[in-house]
């Protein structure tokens, strides 16, 4: 059996982390029973320990220490090829891929669809849902070549982002919850509700939609949703509340379903965000068109 790219690039995170869990949480996206047995896995295929562990501490073996430089530039030359296909392919039928997680709405696409079609005449745009499961909602597997995201995204080097929205959190509820009647709802006053939690491969978006900076207990998670459809259907059934942006409380306006602002925390944002070192034509002017139509606030 042939050894797969992600084994080696499973490999390479926990060797450069010296831990299971940050390489999982912080580089990787699963969970961590996952990332040990793709380990174990690559282990069984060389017939080779690689990592030895325990409760505390990860080293590398010396099998371990010769393969790492080696399975770096095997990661690093497939994730080259996959973009130069993926840049090749775009270029050919002159599509860009856009990647989303919910619905983008706020008038962005029209308005950045006129200025494509008067700047680079021809190109269209296509556009791609990606699970939550994703953090960098396709741009690391070169399935998109652009997207609109919330932030956080990834903060390793490999994507660059601006910002083009900045919106309140607010909170969606049954109709018949007990806060539905309320106006502007204390963040205090949903720290025990049951929450709709993003995957945990979400990483650190999840902790941003269960608001975790701001909490002094861990979260009451009622189920986990891949999708904002699976998710506002979990809130309708009253099974628990979720945080989400002003402006997707419009986007995502339904009658089963109360959506109110929420005090003491802070306020989310929406990126425009690219591959690092992306630096094609028609990426810039996508780029520029969503600045140009929401307003640049931050870059990454």
């Amino acid at each position: 059996m042939d050894v797969h790219v992600r084994e080696l690039r499973y490999f390479v995170a926990v060797a450069e982390e010296l831990s299971f869990t940050r390489a999982a949480k912080n580089r990787l996206f699963v969970s961590q029973p996952a990332l040990s047995k793709q380990i174990r896995q690559l282990e069984s295929m060389l017939k080779a320990t690689l990592l030895e562990r325990d409760r505390r501490t990860v080293t590398l073996t010396p099998a371990g220490r010769a393969l790492l430089p080696r399975a770096r530039q095997i990661v690093e030359r497939w994730d080259a090829a996959a973009r130069a296909v993926a840049e090749v392919v775009a270029t050919h039928q002159m599509t860009l891929t856009v990647g989303f997680h919910t619905r983008i709405g706020r008038g962005l696409i029209p308005r950045v669809t006129a200025r494509l079609d008067e700047v680079m005449p021809g190109w269209r745009l296509q556009f791609r849902q990606v699970s939550w499961g994703d953090p960098t909602v396709g741009l690391a597997g070169g399935d998109v070549d652009v997207a609109i995201a919330w932030l956080p995204v990834p903060d390793d080097g490999t994507l660059s982002w601006r910002v083009v929205s900045t919106e309140e959190r607010w909170v969606a509820l049954a109709v018949g919850h007990r806060l539905a009647d309320a106006g502007t709802v204390p963040f205090d006053d949903l720290v025990d509700e049951p929450f709709i939690a993003l995957p945990s491969a979400a990483g650190s978006r999840r902790d941003f939609w269960l608001a975790a900076e701001q909490r002094r207990t861990p979260p009451r998670v009622a189920a986990e949703a891949d999708t904002a459809e699976e998710t506002f259907e979990a809130v309708a059934s009253g099974l628990g509340v979720v945080l989400l942006s002003a402006g997707n409380a419009e986007v995502y306006r339904r009658d089963d379903v109360v959506c109110l602002p929420v005090s003491g925390i802070p306020p989310s944002q929406l990126a425009v965000v690219w591959r690092t070192g992306d630096h094609r034509e028609t990426v810039r002017v996508f780029v520029e068109a969503c600045l140009r139509t929401l307003g640049a606030e931050v870059e990454g």
